[in-house]
């Protein structure tokens, strides 16, 4: 039960998730909000332009059926007042076409934005699998976008009866008035009842664009096992990051060992700790250059007798060193006076050891200063 609920979509999309989506185009899109853009910037461009446009297109008309009869003689004449007239055209509805131009261009910001993929242009040949696209025609998604297209038809239908019922006299009225009156008003009651359709349309992409957000994040869904799987990618492999800090700290302890043949003293608890000692004159305070507990003491303990270190038994400051100072680090300036009785017993035993005479006696009882002294658990 627990690995079938892993393996269903019930998790929201990651930011991760959504942006890989975005890469490859995914993005949810409401073509009724790129339609009912279009058409409003139609509708407005009619309302506000139409009048010039019919004005400038009813000169050229009127230019164009005016034939000299020179044109009847010389073909090229007419190819040129062919030209002419078409580019006066393009110049008549250019205003029109470019603002239907920048409403389908900047329609995708009211949703999404602008998505740049060159993954959506590759060739997939799976969208040529004639039983896939059966599938997506009788899918649930089939079916909403059927119901949608029956909803648009029917909406459109009962604005465009109730446009015309509304309107009837000023179209029965159209009958009495002249032509250029006529026109005039044919025109303004095709504007409104083109703005009307366009409200209609509104509705549609009102309720068209949250269903097709949440159609898209319901499709990003993850599940369980993706979502450990994307933390995994994101944060690391736990076991492959365990094995680096093991490695780090395998490659940290080889550098404090090799610090131990250059230390001046090892301070022990006789077994279970320590602390490796070094001073001279350039520093300001002595310095711990290596520490360990059980194993790792007993090894420095080793390699500091191998290497002639002098190794001193005091209990309260080993365990003190070892709890309250870090390997680079200077000592703790409470433990100075503790630490530097054992250094001046290490340098008489050096002396004592290139020169001869009486045999130092190694300090006894070294005082470490009250709540300094650590007992472990």
């Amino acid at each position: 039960m627990s690995e079938a609920s892993d393996l269903e979509r019930t998790e929201p999309a990651t930011p991760k998730r959504l942006e890989e989506a975005r890469e490859k185009g995914q993005v949810a899109r409401s073509r009724e909000l790129s339609t009912f853009s279009v058409l409003l910037a139609a509708g407005c461009g009619f309302w506000f332009l139409g009048a010039q446009a019919l004005r400038d297109f009813t000169v050229l008309v009127k230019r164009a059926l005016q034939l000299e009869p020179a044109f009847l003689l010389d073909p090229m004449q007419m190819v040129a007042h062919l030209t002419h007239f078409s580019w006066d055209a393009l110049w008549a509805i250019a205003p029109l076409t470019l603002l239907l131009l920048l409403a389908a261009l900047f329609s995708p910001l009211l949703l999404n934005g602008w998505v740049f993929s060159a993954q959506s242009l590759q060739p997939d040949l799976s969208r040529l699998n004639p039983l896939a696209g059966l599938g997506k025609i009788f899918s649930t998604n089939g079916l909403v976008e059927l119901l949608k297209a029956l909803a648009k038809a029917l909406l459109l239908g009962a604005f465009a009866t109730w446009v015309l019922w509304h309107n009837r006299q000023e179209v029965f009225a159209l009958y009495a008035a002249s032509l250029e009156m006529g026109l005039a008003h044919l025109g303004h009651l095709l504007a409104v009842s083109f703005l009307m359709m366009v409200a209609a349309t509104a509705l549609i992409a009102a309720a068209d664009a949250p269903y097709q957000l949440w159609q898209h994040h319901q499709q990003l869904k993850m599940t369980k096992q993706e979502l450990r799987q994307e933390a995994k990618e994101s944060e690391g492999n736990p076991q492959i990051k365990s094995r680096i800090r093991a490695q780090q700290r395998e490659m940290s302890r080889r550098r404090m060992m090799a610090a131990v043949p250059d230390a001046d003293v090892i301070v022990v608890n006789p077994l279970h700790y320590a602390v490796a000692l070094k001073y001279s004159e350039d520093m300001r305070a002595p310095r711990v250059v290596a520490k360990g507990a059980h194993l790792l003491a007993e090894k420095i303990r080793d390699l500091a007798e191998e290497h002639r270190i002098p190794i001193l038994q005091s209990p309260p400051l080993a365990r003190s060193l070892y709890r309250h100072s870090e390997i680079g680090d200077e000592i703790p300036a409470a433990l100075y006076t503790a630490v530097a009785e054992v250094l001046a017993y290490v340098f008489q035993l050096r002396r004592y050891r290139a020169q001869g005479g009486a045999m130092p006696q190694p300090p006894v009882d070294v005082a470490v200063p009250e709540g300094w002294e650590w007992e472990p658990l």
